[in-house]
């Protein structure tokens, strides 16, 4: 060690001199860089290290899940049937549409058979009786209540032993949608259950367990797939503040569109099964309907927002938006009531005709894109229409798997500047 450091002397001369490096051996560096530090040669390999646990980050599917789809060409009801029969009209509606028959409605049979009584039905703990006003929620479940749960299990058994020959796929049924109820249903001060937002949230949660427990029954005694139809006639009305007060002087004040929008939204996810919405007023509001998780939006295609050349731009257009995300229209072209003059199943299909032409859509995707039914429901029809509308629609359904390119009897310059006209407004 140099001394000529006066603090290393100082060091040195006490002892605590720093003691010299030894020299280094260049395989020992290379074990120890290799992990191997003290290995000498012979020795066992040491065991390998363990292994570090993986942190694997799976990726969100954003694919869209394929929503299962009833078959092309199918064709069905709206719900309601004339008469007090049961099993003869689920007897006609299986036989005449195989491919999605439907839970016959038949409110001739009185109180608890019609289509607010008859949902009312479902509610989990809430009960309605029949007042001289109309449905009014009590505090327990009385004779109307009964009654109706009642018809609601002979028209399952009905519908079960109708199915059992042909064992269809798809079964359809109804009830009224939770906008449609809360109108129609009074609360016990009297007031509409419309006019308490509370209210109408508990309507609609009880009304979702209700019908989770109706659509398994049905899958069960069918063994089918069930679509579920919710019947909203007074959403426009609801929407509007069109919907009367007691006294009659009044009208409710009106449901802000996004509000409506998330309580059927939630109830269809809520449900779980396949749902169309079905509203036949001529102020139908599409855009809402088909926002909300419906996979069908069911519409009257003879009313004049939509049909000829009283057809409104605006609803066309929604009407091209639905079928452009791929959603299907249950579209009503079978009158519900019989007609005057003879009817065929070509004159009922040229409104289907016309609207794709119209909106730019070859016609053979209608088998796909729609499911002709009566433009409502047929309790007011005559039994001998009520079976010749079921078969009418079924053979529409059939027309639309193989549509004709021209129409036979249609002048070809006819009505094109009106296509022209939709084609450049949509692009």
């Amino acid at each position: 060690m140099s001394t000529d450091d006066p603090l290393a002397a100082a060091l040195a001369a006490a002892g605590l001199a720093p003691a010299e490096p030894e020299p280094q051996d260049p395989l020992a560096a290379a074990l120890a860089a290799a992990g191997l530090g003290g290995a000498r040669p012979g020795d066992p390999p040491p065991p390998p290290p363990a292994p570090r646990a993986a942190v694997v980050v799976e990726e969100e599917d954003e694919t869209p899940r394929e929503r299962p789809r009833w078959p092309d060409g199918a064709a069905t009801g709206v719900g309601s049937m004339p008469g007090t029969d049961i099993a003869e009209a689920s007897a006609m509606i299986v036989g005449e549409l195989p491919l999605l028959p439907h839970l016959a409605e038949l409110p001739a049979r009185g109180v608890g058979a019609d289509m607010i009584g008859r949902t009312a039905a479902l509610l989990v703990d809430i009960a309605v009786e029949v007042r001289p006003s109309g449905y009014r929620v009590v505090s327990r479940a009385g004779h109307d209540h009964r009654r109706a749960l009642d018809l609601l299990r002979f028209d399952l058994d009905a519908l079960q032993e109708a199915c059992e020959p042909i064992r269809p796929g798809w079964v359809k049924v109804q009830a009224a949608g939770p906008w449609t109820l809360a109108a129609g249903v009074e609360l016990r001060t009297g007031h509409r259950v419309l006019t308490d937002h509370g209210a109408v949230r508990e309507f609609a949660a009880s009304l979702t367990e209700g019908l989770r427990v109706h659509v398994a029954e049905v899958a069960a005694r069918t063994g089918a797939q069930v679509l579920l139809q919710i019947d909203e006639p007074s959403l426009p009305a609801v929407l509007g503040a069109r919907i009367p007060t007691p006294s009659g002087y009044g009208t409710v004040r009106s449901v802000a569109e996004s509000v409506a929008s998330d309580v059927l939204r939630d109830l269809i996810a809520d449900v779980g099964v396949p749902a169309v919405l079905h509203c036949c007023a001529d102020d139908a509001p599409l855009a809402l309907l088909a926002g909300v998780g419906a996979s069908a939006v069911s519409v009257d295609a003879t009313r004049p927002a939509v049909s000829g050349r009283t057809a409104v731009p605006a609803a066309l257009d929604r009407i091209g938006e639905i079928w452009d995300a791929g959603t299907p229209l249950l579209l009503g072209l079978v009158p519900s009531v019989e007609p005057r003059g003879r009817v065929t199943s070509r004159r009922l299909a040229q409104p289907a005709f016309d609207l794709a032409d119209r909106l730019g859509f070859d016609r053979v995707r209608l088998s796909s894109l729609c499911v002709p039914t009566p433009t409502c429901g047929l309790a007011g029809a005559s039994p001998a229409w009520a079976r010749r509308a079921l078969e009418l629609c079924r053979e529409l359904g059939s027309a639309f798997l193989d549509p004709p390119d021209v129409d036979p009897d249609a002048d070809p310059d006819d009505d094109r500047d009106d296509r022209d006209e939709d084609r450049d407004r949509r692009s």
